[in-house]
Protein backbone atom coordinates (compact mmCIF):
# COMPACT_ATOMS: atom_id res chain seq x y z
CA UNK A 1 0.00 0.00 0.00
CA UNK A 2 1.57 2.76 -0.88
CA UNK A 3 1.36 6.05 1.39
CA UNK A 4 1.41 9.81 0.80
CA UNK A 5 5.22 11.50 2.02
CA UNK A 6 5.41 7.89 2.97
CA UNK A 7 3.43 8.09 6.66
CA UNK A 8 -0.55 8.73 5.39
CA UNK A 9 -3.27 6.29 3.87
CA UNK A 10 -4.10 8.13 0.33
CA UNK A 11 -7.59 7.88 0.68
CA UNK A 12 -7.06 9.70 4.14
CA UNK A 13 -5.67 12.08 2.61
CA UNK A 14 -8.03 12.39 -0.14
CA UNK A 15 -11.02 12.78 2.01
CA UNK A 16 -9.02 15.11 4.51
CA UNK A 17 -8.10 17.56 1.39
CA UNK A 18 -11.48 17.43 -0.45
CA UNK A 19 -13.02 18.76 2.77
CA UNK A 20 -10.53 20.31 4.29
CA UNK A 21 -11.06 23.00 0.65
CA UNK A 22 -14.91 22.53 1.20
CA UNK A 23 -14.61 24.12 4.60
CA UNK A 24 -11.53 26.83 3.28
CA UNK A 25 -14.42 27.67 0.37
CA UNK A 26 -17.46 28.20 2.86
CA UNK A 27 -14.80 30.50 5.05
CA UNK A 28 -14.27 32.41 1.90
CA UNK A 29 -17.85 32.52 0.91
CA UNK A 30 -18.56 33.80 4.18
CA UNK A 31 -16.50 37.06 3.65
CA UNK A 32 -18.14 37.60 0.99
CA UNK A 33 -21.37 37.09 2.69
CA UNK A 34 -20.72 39.78 5.04
CA UNK A 35 -19.72 42.30 2.09
CA UNK A 36 -22.99 41.71 0.79
CA UNK A 37 -24.61 41.79 4.00
CA UNK A 38 -22.53 45.43 4.22
CA UNK A 39 -23.50 46.52 1.55
CA UNK A 40 -27.53 45.35 1.14
CA UNK A 41 -27.65 46.94 4.43
CA UNK A 42 -25.46 50.08 3.28
CA UNK A 43 -23.56 49.75 6.87
CA UNK A 44 -19.92 49.63 6.58
CA UNK A 45 -17.39 49.75 9.33
CA UNK A 46 -14.57 51.96 7.96
CA UNK A 47 -15.17 55.62 7.02
CA UNK A 48 -13.87 55.82 3.61
CA UNK A 49 -15.92 52.69 2.64
CA UNK A 50 -19.13 54.54 3.24
CA UNK A 51 -20.81 54.76 0.18
CA UNK A 52 -23.68 57.88 -0.52
CA UNK A 53 -26.62 57.00 1.82
CA UNK A 54 -24.90 54.98 3.89
CA UNK A 55 -23.67 54.73 7.46
CA UNK A 56 -20.72 53.76 9.46
CA UNK A 57 -22.24 50.85 12.35
CA UNK A 58 -20.99 48.29 14.25
CA UNK A 59 -24.42 46.97 15.71
CA UNK A 60 -26.49 46.05 12.94
CA UNK A 61 -28.01 42.86 14.20
CA UNK A 62 -28.02 41.43 10.19
CA UNK A 63 -24.82 42.11 9.33
CA UNK A 64 -23.56 41.49 13.20
CA UNK A 65 -25.31 37.95 12.41
CA UNK A 66 -23.22 36.85 9.77
CA UNK A 67 -20.34 38.22 10.76
CA UNK A 68 -20.84 36.00 14.46
CA UNK A 69 -21.22 32.92 12.35
CA UNK A 70 -17.91 33.74 10.28
CA UNK A 71 -15.99 34.37 13.18
CA UNK A 72 -17.18 31.01 14.39
CA UNK A 73 -16.08 29.59 11.55
CA UNK A 74 -12.52 30.54 12.83
CA UNK A 75 -12.67 29.82 16.00
CA UNK A 76 -13.58 26.22 15.40
CA UNK A 77 -12.98 25.28 11.77
CA UNK A 78 -8.90 26.79 12.04
CA UNK A 79 -8.22 24.46 14.56
CA UNK A 80 -10.16 21.39 12.76
CA UNK A 81 -7.52 22.11 9.72
CA UNK A 82 -4.39 21.50 12.14
CA UNK A 83 -5.42 18.94 14.50
CA UNK A 84 -7.72 16.76 11.39
CA UNK A 85 -4.46 16.90 9.72
CA UNK A 86 -2.21 15.74 12.30
CA UNK A 87 -5.27 13.33 13.28
CA UNK A 88 -3.74 11.46 9.32
CA UNK A 89 -0.58 10.48 11.11
CA UNK A 90 -1.79 8.63 13.71
CA UNK A 91 -3.26 5.70 11.13
CA UNK A 92 -6.95 5.76 11.46
CA UNK A 93 -9.27 3.67 9.98
CA UNK A 94 -9.89 5.01 6.34
CA UNK A 95 -13.58 4.98 7.26
CA UNK A 96 -13.44 6.46 10.72
CA UNK A 97 -11.29 9.31 9.06
CA UNK A 98 -13.40 9.89 6.02
CA UNK A 99 -16.59 10.21 8.14
CA UNK A 100 -15.07 12.26 10.77
CA UNK A 101 -14.08 14.82 8.28
CA UNK A 102 -17.51 14.58 6.37
CA UNK A 103 -19.30 14.97 9.51
CA UNK A 104 -17.36 18.40 10.91
CA UNK A 105 -17.95 20.00 7.18
CA UNK A 106 -21.58 18.92 6.67
CA UNK A 107 -21.96 20.13 11.00
CA UNK A 108 -20.02 23.36 10.14
CA UNK A 109 -21.89 23.86 7.14
CA UNK A 110 -25.56 23.11 9.10
CA UNK A 111 -24.13 25.70 11.75
CA UNK A 112 -24.12 28.47 9.11
CA UNK A 113 -27.67 27.55 7.58
CA UNK A 114 -29.16 27.55 11.60
CA UNK A 115 -26.96 30.89 12.10
CA UNK A 116 -27.37 32.93 9.40
CA UNK A 117 -29.89 31.84 6.90
CA UNK A 118 -32.96 29.92 9.52
CA UNK A 119 -31.71 30.89 12.85
CA UNK A 120 -32.82 27.86 14.78
CA UNK A 121 -30.59 27.87 18.46
CA UNK A 122 -31.18 24.44 19.12
CA UNK A 123 -30.05 22.80 15.46
CA UNK A 124 -27.12 26.07 15.85
CA UNK A 125 -26.20 24.34 18.86
CA UNK A 126 -26.11 21.11 18.04
CA UNK A 127 -24.21 21.44 14.79
CA UNK A 128 -21.40 23.47 16.93
CA UNK A 129 -21.52 20.96 19.37
CA UNK A 130 -20.79 18.03 16.83
CA UNK A 131 -18.02 19.72 15.41
CA UNK A 132 -16.69 20.58 18.26
CA UNK A 133 -16.31 16.78 19.80
CA UNK A 134 -15.36 15.47 16.43
CA UNK A 135 -12.44 17.75 16.60
CA UNK A 136 -11.71 17.05 20.36
CA UNK A 137 -12.04 13.15 19.28
CA UNK A 138 -9.31 13.24 16.38
CA UNK A 139 -7.50 15.60 19.33
CA UNK A 140 -7.46 12.97 21.85
CA UNK A 141 -6.68 10.16 19.17
CA UNK A 142 -3.45 12.29 18.72
CA UNK A 143 -2.20 12.77 22.29
CA UNK A 144 -3.02 8.82 22.81
CA UNK A 145 -1.21 7.68 19.51
CA UNK A 146 1.80 10.16 20.53
CA UNK A 147 2.21 9.47 24.52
Amino acid sequence: MSLVFGLVEPLVFQAYAFWAAILGLKMLAMSVLTGLQRGSKKVFSNPEDVKPGGTLGYNDPDVERVRRAHRNDMENILPYFIIGFLYMFTSPSVFVATNLFRLFAAVRISHTVFHVLVPVHKFRGLSWAVGFFSTAFMALQIVLHFL
